[in-house]
């Protein structure tokens, strides 16, 4: 089907929300899931459905979407620090319960479409919840060590949520039961938090190993030495060889992410903003008398 919302629900860009609404229900009381238990071709339509009525149903989110400042799918063109959107998989998602027409619309709709065919007071037609989607930001240290925090998400609900030791950037974590009410007695649907891990200013991580680049000073590279380096989990105490160079690649082992990943270590030789006579003269001293030629392989080559 057409990712055009419009499209999908065969309306105008011109329609009212009344012509918006009776085009879904139209749609709906035909392809309901329910109706097609064994048609998953017949499912995907009416999630589709569902969720260009999501994103149209709600005047706000429609003028947005008509604005360009989320597309299609619900995202937004420019994240802010907390947002969620309606869940393409889930059938019946309303793009945004803090805003707009909220639950109760899509619930009228399916109690028109199922529960009222018998005019008793319980409704015939049950159904889970819809997923909410969240977005959150955690710090790099945070993600890496794991941890519990409580966050508040845009309609003012407190979600406590458990980040995982070594959680990746992008993550989705599944908090089960805190989505959209069901309807008729169904469960309620999960909430799929999706974390950002924000930049640190020392580490970067490539898949459970963990990087930082460490300053020596000369005298350090020449004649080894001892020195405490930072990790995710405290400081540790590192062996410098003898004769090393900027670039040196030295590895901690099982000090990465949850112990599986190893620190690499890489060195980076620096010299103080003012050189001394005393250190000119030594420098002086070694080149007159050394015929090391850093160059000569690199000359070698070319």
């Amino acid at each position: 089907m057409s990712d055009d919302p419009y499209t999908v629900l065969g309306v105008a860009k011109t329609a009212t929300q009344d012509e918006i609404k009776k085009a879904y229900r139209k749609l709906a009381k035909t392809l309901h899931p329910d109706l097609h238990p064994d048609d998953p071709g017949k499912q995907s339509e009416f999630q589709a459905v569902s969720a260009a009525y999501g994103l149209l149903g709600d005047a706000e989110q429609r003028r947005r979407f008509d604005a360009g400042e989320i597309d299609a799918s619900g995202q937004e063109r420019a994240e802010p620090r907390f947002y969620h959107h309606y869940a393409r998989e889930e059938a019946g998602r309303r793009y945004d319960p803090g805003e707009g027409q909220g639950y109760e619309d899509m619930s009228d709709i399916f109690a028109d479409l199922f529960g009222r065919r018998t005019g008793g007071t319980r409704p015939e037609f049950e159904a889970r919840g819809s997923d909410l989607r969240y977005h959150v930001e955690v710090d790099f240290l945070e993600a890496a060590r794991g941890g519990r925090r409580t966050v508040t998400m845009p309609q003012g609900a407190r979600l406590e949520i458990s980040i995982p030791e070594g959680l990746r950037d992008g993550q989705t974590l599944r908090l089960r039961g805190k989505g959209a009410p069901g309807y008729g007695g169904g469960p309620a649907g999960d909430a799929l938090v999706t974390v950002s891990v924000r930049p640190h200013p020392v580490f970067t991580r490539t898949k459970d190993d963990i990087e930082i680049e460490l300053p020596i000073t000369f005298d350090e590279a020449v004649l080894g030495a001892r020195v405490d380096v930072p990790t995710i989990s405290g400081p540790v105490s590192m062996t410098i060889p003898k004769g090393v160079s900027s670039g040196r690649r030295l590895r901690l082992k099982s000090k990465g992410i949850a112990g599986r990943g190893d620190q690499v270590v890489r060195l980076r030789i620096v010299l103080p903003d003012r050189i001394d006579a005393e250190m000119e003269e030594l420098a002086a001293r070694w080149r007159d008398s050394s015929s090391f030629d850093p160059r000569a392989e690199l000359r070698r080559k070319t």
